[in-house]
């Protein structure tokens, strides 16, 4: 008989906040007069509208947590592309456009090529996922993802043998991101990278959208990564091209502060940052609330077999 062993990290899918009470609400709001754009809910400029509505993959509850409210996963964002402060993002994204929108890949692949966006996610499908994610500034959440595995996008190109890493690069846009005007001390556009063993576990999402509606702007519209036992920095958004090489890539963050963001920024409480612990978390809506923060961010069954052998304390 097969017994499914529950895992620390899972949260039965009746936690889920159904996508039909936020219409609700909406609607609800709109009826009574509110006014969207007054920021009672973020309004800014969705992404693709491919792929909507996926359907909830049972394989991937999050864990132990609630679901964190949709309007707080909208309003409480780093995109230092728009703004360093995480609450003023979504305005200083609200007219930034997504659509159309083009994914790149090249380097060693046989089958480099450009994609439309929604064309992709209506080739490779979407389906919700609720992960667990984890801000190396040590606050956490718990999002219902939408998108496609990386998994299968690094299939459809097909590496060749020589191929051992993925280098993502986002946007490069001064009129539409302030930010990069603001702190031209940043080596943008922002770039992030994995291995080819990591991408193509299981748990990578190409993601397209939250909450079961197309991502914000705020989220990284049309197109982000969301790498779920890693420090949320790697997971990088509105992603304009995909390089397959052989050499690891440099990335925004170990670029400009080494010794504090290394290339694997495995969620790990036991190296804590140069300023602060990783001991802990704090929940995000529940500021006062903290938790121990799991190896992994909870995913050590899927994902700690990539690192063995590894000195993780010298590889963070």
């Amino acid at each position: 008989m097969f017994v499914r062993i529950k895992k620390s990290w899972e949260l039965p899918e009746s936690d889920v906040t159904p996508e039909s009470i936020y219409v609700q609400r909406r609607t609800l709001l709109k009826a009574a007069g509110f006014s969207l754009a007054a920021g009672l809910i973020p309004t800014t400029s969705m992404g693709t509208s491919a792929g909507f509505p996926s359907n909830l993959n049972p394989k991937y509850p999050a864990g132990d947590l609630n679901v964190t409210k949709e309007d707080l996963i909208t309003s409480y964002n780093n995109f230092y592309e728009f703004s360093f402060d995480k609450q003023d993002v979504a305005e200083q994204a609200e007219n930034f456009k997504s659509e159309p929108w083009t994914l790149e890949i090249s380097g060693m692949v046989h089958k480099p090529q450009k994609f439309d966006v929604n064309k992709l996610v209506n080739q490779l499908g979407n389906e919700q996922r609720v992960y667990r994610f984890r801000c190396v500034e040590a606050w956490a959440m718990v999002a219902p993802w939408d998108g496609f595995p990386l998994q299968k996008l690094v299939e459809l190109v097909q590496p060749t043998s020589q191929a051992k890493y993925l280098r993502f690069v986002s946007f490069l846009d001064h009129e539409m991101a302030p930010g990069q005007v603001r702190a031209p001390q940043y080596p943008w556009p922002y770039n992030e990278g994995l291995t080819l063993a990591e991408a193509t576990n299981e748990l990578p999402l190409m993601v397209t959208g939250v909450y079961g509606k197309p991502l914000p702007s705020q989220n990284g519209a049309p197109l982000r990564l969301i790498v779920p036992w890693k420090y949320g920095f790697k997971s990088i958004k509105s992603i304009t091209k995909i390089e397959f090489t052989d050499k690891m890539p440099k990335t925004l963050w170990s670029d400009l502060a080494p010794s504090e963001y290394g290339f694997y920024a495995n969620v790990n409480p036991e190296v804590d940052h140069p300023r602060w612990s990783q001991k802990q978390e704090r929940i995000v809506g529940t500021w006062f609330k903290k938790q121990e923060t799991l190896k992994f961010n909870g995913y050590g069954d899927q994902v700690a077999g990539l690192y063995k052998g590894m000195d993780l304390k010298k590889w963070y």
